[in-house]
């Protein structure tokens, strides 16, 4: 299958290398969180159990591959003295949306993410690749950056909530993982009837941002490339 992308363009694949690095690049070594450093502060907020992490995930894979299209569709009728409006109308339609979703399906974890949800409408995130890519492309290409975008910086929430919620709490999605903690050894079970004790500094906002620091750290030590000078 084969997209035309204008009458002097030669054909393109829908998964060319080009697109493909659409996808990849935002995964790793552009990621709009560690590479970036763009998005930090739902990463700081919202991380302190996986499952709001990964609901917050994908509503902003939903929210940022939806504007993205829709932006692209618009870009050649949008008045260049009002793209910004426009971009936050689409993007704040498609937040109300997911936020009445969730409400209806999922009103724990909306309680939980709470103004969150809300302020996808002006991350940054969000609002840089409506103005730096989807306004210059198609709707194919504009898709696939929104999705990986959004995948890299879900990337991060996840990793980071996974370490919070794992050893600040012993628990992934409610689910304890390390055993049960009991009044007295003898009641307890797993890492618990050893002695272990859970690091309840993980649940405190300035542990997101160490764990964020330790994943650039490591992002940077791979790729010597992403030292700034």
């Amino acid at each position: 299958m084969v997209l035309f992308l204008s009458n002097t363009e030669e054909r393109e694949s829908l998964f060319s290398k080009r697109n493909r690095k659409l996808l990849q690049d935002p995964l790793n070594d552009d990621n709009p969180i560690t590479v970036q450093v763009l998005g930090i502060c739902s990463a700081l907020a919202i991380t302190v159990q996986l499952e709001p992490a990964v609901v917050m995930t994908f509503a902003v894979v939903f929210v940022m591959a939806a504007s993205n299209v829709l932006i692209s569709l618009l870009r050649n009728m949008i008045p260049s003295r009002i793209r910004i409006i426009v971009q936050l109308v689409v993007v704040a339609s498609l937040v109300a949306l997911v936020d009445q979703v969730l409400k209806a399906y999922a009103y724990d974890v909306s309680r939980q993410l709470s103004v969150f949800i809300g302020l996808i409408i002006t991350n940054c995130i969000v609002m840089g690749r409506l103005e730096a890519f989807a306004l210059g492309n198609k709707p194919w290409r504009s898709f696939l950056d929104g999705i990986g975008n959004a995948a890299g910086y879900g990337l991060i929430l996840i990793i980071v909530a996974f370490f919070r919620e794992l050893l600040g709490a012993g628990k992934l999605f409610g689910y304890e993982i390390l055993g049960h903690k009991g009044a007295t050894l003898a009641e307890s079970t797993g890492l618990y009837a050893l002695g272990y004790e859970d690091n309840g500094l993980m649940l405190l906002s300035p542990m997101a941002l160490i764990v964020v620091g330790l994943i650039i750290w490591v992002q940077r030590a791979r790729n010597r490339k992403l030292i700034e000078a």
